[in-house]
């Protein structure tokens, strides 16, 4: 019977590895100091493989990626360290077994292979989030196999699963197993972060790293995503598998260090595995998921519940659904350009509006706009029933847009702006999660709209009405 040794939380930043920060790596020396613990750590235990899920492998939306090449390697020549250079036996028994448990739970699983690395255009080589923890983990321990992937943006709850699918894996194999979850933090620390700056940043880490020293596991799966998303975040989906390969276990665990001088945070913890119970929280988590999406529901506002039930019609009957009656009066008095946002598990499912108004009255602009949300939007396949049930609505409600002679005129929490040239143009919501300056604003639009910021554009702005 394989056994799950530990898990670590191991941030990735290159600069900390010398031959790339060249001095720079000292003013991070808590977590060179913590990761070497670690690294001590796993020495003692010596693992025949190392498990390392990383953000910056080969990243899918809608599947968790397995590498199953028979040898893994890699360098930091793209941070001028060509000489740092890695090769990794791929524990290809624990692969299979990983891949097996996973499609028993019907967890989407991307196995990386020549075929789909010729399908993308990706790279055989391994990624920094590997390659940085494993520098430091080889210092003092190099006798081990490697088991490489990726997580997708899954559910949350659903990759927890996946956790848990790597133990079921680890403890039907022979092996000692150690479990790395490479990520760092907020990328918006400090004002001299290169990403942007918000307080959210040190909100997101205090939090995510307390809750982790108390292993409060449903609190961690159940966290904001609007906090997640602003924090501008890489490790949290890792977190999340990590810990699903602890569910069952009693678990010791203890933050090592937290430090972010570089505007980006870098933690690092140690969750020591004890006895294993097998009381999954597996279950509850799911539960707890479809409680908030019933709470969202019942503080439904009638133009949001009238976008979500278009939705649902219409992928059910295939066929408009009726303007219903007893809407407010201006529903069906007023007509106004509308938009519509579905989000599914905190990431965008699909967003189609109008900016003037195309029918009658509101409530049609709301029933054919969710609808187009659904099954217009190029950027993702059309809803299919399974997913109605995890989707949230959001309705932006226009005012007709008004031209702009300066920029000052702008505020991109008030106002959401449209830019043109010609046939081209793009709009964006105003009070968007982590677009916080005009700059941001308009720089998206632009690309949206295939604009040159060096082009002669006009600016329109508009305010909405937004219901939620």
């Amino acid at each position: 019977m394989g056994t799950l040794l530990s898990c670590y939380l191991m941030p990735h930043p290159p600069i900390i590895v010398p031959e790339v920060g060249r001095g720079e790596e000292k003013k991070i020396q808590k977590t060179i100091d913590s990761l070497n613990t670690v690294s001590i750590n796993i020495k003692e235990k010596k693992p025949d493989t190392i498990i390392v899920v990383t953000p910056h492998g080969y990243v899918f939306r809608d599947a968790v990626a397995v590498t199953v090449f028979s040898s893994l390697e890699g360098d930091l020549g793209q941070f001028g360290a060509r000489g740092v250079r890695f090769e990794f036996e791929n524990d290809l028994e624990l692969v299979e077994k990983i891949v097996e448990e996973s499609r028993k739970k019907d967890i989407p699983i991307a196995e990386i292979n020549d075929e789909l690395i010729k399908r993308y255009a990706l790279s055989k080589k391994l990624d920094h989030g590997t390659m940085v923890p494993l520098y430091f983990v080889t210092k003092h321990y190099a006798t081990f196999k490697l088991v490489h992937m990726s997580y997708g943006f899954l559910p949350f709850e659903q990759l927890y699963e996946f956790g848990i699918a790597i133990n079921k894996a680890i403890m039907e194999s022979n092996k000692k197993v150690v479990f790395i979850a490479s990520g760092d933090l907020s990328h918006k620390l400090t004002p001299n972060s290169p990403n942007g700056y918000t307080p959210k940043g040190e909100i997101f880490d205090n939090k995510l790293l307390n809750l982790l020293s108390e292993m409060r596991v449903e609190e961690i799966i159940g966290m904001d995503k609007g906090l997640i998303e602003e924090a501008a975040e890489c490790g949290f989906r890792s977190v999340c598998v990590m810990l699903g390969a602890l569910d069952g276990y009693e678990v010791k665990a203890e933050v090592l260090s937290h430090e972010g001088p570089f505007g980006v945070g870098y933690g690092v913890a140690q969750f020591e595995v004890d006895q294993y119970k097998g009381t999954s929280l597996l279950e509850k988590l799911y539960w707890l998921k479809r409680q908030r999406i019933e709470e969202i529901r019942q503080k439904e506002d009638p133009y949001v519940k009238l976008a979500r039930e278009s939705l649902e019609y219409y992928v059910k009957n295939k066929k408009l659904m009726p303007v219903p009656q007893g809407l407010p009066e201006e529903m069906y008095s007023r007509r106004a350009g509308v938009f519509v946002s579905l989000h599914k598990d905190g990431e965008l499912r699909g967003c189609i509006g109008t900016v003037v108004p195309q029918r009658k009255n509101i409530a049609e602009e709301i029933i054919k706009n969710a609808i187009s949300a659904g099954f217009e939007d190029p950027r993702f396949e059309p809803v299919e029933e399974y997913e109605l049930k995890d989707i949230e609505y959001s309705v932006d409600v226009l005012t007709p847009p008004q031209p702009v002679k300066s920029k000052q005129e702008l505020n991109p929490k008030k106002y959401g702006v449209i830019v043109r040239k010609g046939y081209r143009s793009g709009l964006l919501l105003p009070d968007l999660e982590g677009v916080d300056s005009v700059e941001e604003q308009i720089s998206i639009a632009l690309r949206k709209a295939g604009i040159s910021p060096d082009e002669d554009y006009t600016i329109e702005k508009f305010e909405v009405e937004r219901h939620k």
